[in-house]
């Protein structure tokens, strides 16, 4: 029987602006006020933690999505050059990753969409955002691509105005009264312990850079491709957080807030009173819904790879709609767990994604060292710079992170990871049979090249 297969159709532009919607260049709005307070003012400092320890790590998922340019991102990379059951392990953690990601997305226009109207309940809400998700990430990668540069667009479009804003409001004194300052970089008062505990937050701000390996079998010579949509989708949200991170904590010295899920809209109202109030909500919610769609795309592609691999349910999340070209049965499913946020809150969620994407981040690193170093033997000076020392520090830099998670985090994501233990256990029969693993070189055929192929054949029928 054949198998359906990912249309490759995704370009340069296209999978960088996914990416950056993915990441959601409102993000720092809408985390502004839970990272302030963690760090005690000091997020700008911590941003650029982060910020450092995402670009190691970026470079390390380039390399292996060079080498394997195939859905599954971290799952794929740590299965293929490090074992099978270590892949699946972590796979299963960085679905914590994915799949509570576009709940978050929701959560995160909710808190806003509450603040203007508290009339509505809050499940109302998450139920409308994830239907409204969910649909075009059906529709096609090509639809959500499209869309996404729209939103994105718009988005840096208004976080420039609002650098406007900040500096005039900077210049007529507010604040600060000054456009330059070490506070919001560093504050010997501020312990370094705590300025990590606000960078281990923010990771979830970066998080989107990993997400385009997943969409390596829908893209056009992902080889190529994605290791640099990766880079400059990364420089240009680095800019973007940072950026904001600063002027903010100037305009607004401190960490003291009414309300801190929605700090940022205190400093909207500050900068640009009820007018740019209106307009950050707005963007905020295209923000939230381009981030929300790129993210769900992103999940479904994961859980697809496992399913193909039959390591999880092959007929629910290996299954690929037979117009769309989607894993649609994913996606359903991913849309399902989002209703969660009826019941949970933004700060517990983001802390708890955290915990999968750091470890994910940790074993790409890792799976450098093993697939280049290790296995292909690259030692020459160059290579060992690029496949031994840096790739060590991206694994040392977010594993320091990973500690700095709260204790809450670490529980809950420990009990996640001890029941995908117990499963890997059941499913290998305690290590005494092997997982099912997908052939790359067997199974995935470019879809460019599988559809010349059906016109020759096509034409031979014809002319016989």
């Amino acid at each position: 029987m054949k198998r359906k297969k990912l249309a490759r159709t995704l370009t340069l532009s296209q999978v960088v602006f996914l990416g950056i919607a993915w990441n959601n260049p409102m993000v720092f709005f809408n985390t502004y006020g839970i990272a302030t307070v963690t760090s005690h003012g000091v997020i700008t400092g911590a941003y650029i933690i982060a910020f450092l320890a995402i670009l190691f790590t970026a470079l390390s998922y380039g390399k292996m999505a060079k080498a394997y340019p195939i859905s599954g991102s971290a799952y794929t990379f740590t299965q293929k050059s490090i074992n099978s059951e270590v892949g699946f392990l972590v796979g299963w953690t960085i679905m914590l990753d994915y799949i509570l990601t576009p709940m978050v997305t929701c959560l995160m226009s909710t808190v806003f969409l509450s603040a203007v109207f508290p009339g509505i309940p809050h499940y109302v809400w998450i139920i409308l955002l994830t239907t409204i998700i969910v649909v075009p990430s059906i529709l096609g990668v090509k639809t959500s691509a499209s869309a996404s540069k729209i939103f994105v667009i718009a988005q840096i479009i208004f976080v420039c105005f609002f650098w406007i804003l900040t500096v005039k409001n900077l210049l007529d004194g507010v604040g600060t009264g000054t456009l330059f300052s070490s506070k919001p970089l560093f504050n010997s008062e501020v312990p370094l312990s705590v300025i990590l505990a606000g960078s281990s937050i923010l990771c979830f701000s970066f998080l989107g850079f990993d997400s385009l390996t997943t969409l390596s079998e829908e893209t056009i010579n992902p080889e190529k491709t994605i290791p640099r949509a990766i880079i400059i989708m990364l420089l240009l949200i680095g800019v973007l957080y940072i950026g904001s991170s600063y002027l903010a904590q100037l305009v607004y010295p401190g960490f003291s807030f009414e309300n801190t899920d929605s700090a940022a809209m205190e400093i909207a109202i500050l900068v640009g009173g009820n007018l740019f109030k209106s307009l950050f909500i707005t963007v905020v919610i295209i923000g939230n819904f381009s981030s929300g769609v790129a993210s769900i795309t992103s999940a479904s592609r994961v859980l697809y790879a496992m399913g193909r691999d039959s390591v999880l349910p092959e007929n629910l999340f290996g299954y690929i709609h037979p117009k769309f070209k989607t894993p649609s049965h994913g996606i359903i499913v991913i849309g399902i767990i989002s209703l969660l946020g009826v019941v949970l809150t933004l700060e517990q969620v983001i802390k708890f994604i955290n915990f999968g994407g750091l470890i994910a981040f940790t074993s790409v690193n890792l799976s450098v060292i093993a697939h280049y170093f290790i296995k292909n033997q690259k030692r020459s000076f160059n290579d060992c710079i690029r496949y031994l020392f840096l790739p060590f520090i991206g694994a040392v830099f977010t594993l320091w992170l990973w500690s700095h998670l709260e204790i809450e985090a670490l529980i809950l994501g420990g009990i996640w990871v001890i029941c995908g233990l117990a499963y890997l256990l059941y499913m290998t029969n305690f290590f005494r049979k092997p997982l099912p693993e997908f052939h790359f070189d067997e199974e995935i055929i470019p879809q460019e090249v599988e559809d010349m192929n059906e016109k020759i054949l096509s034409q031979k029928v014809e002319d016989l």
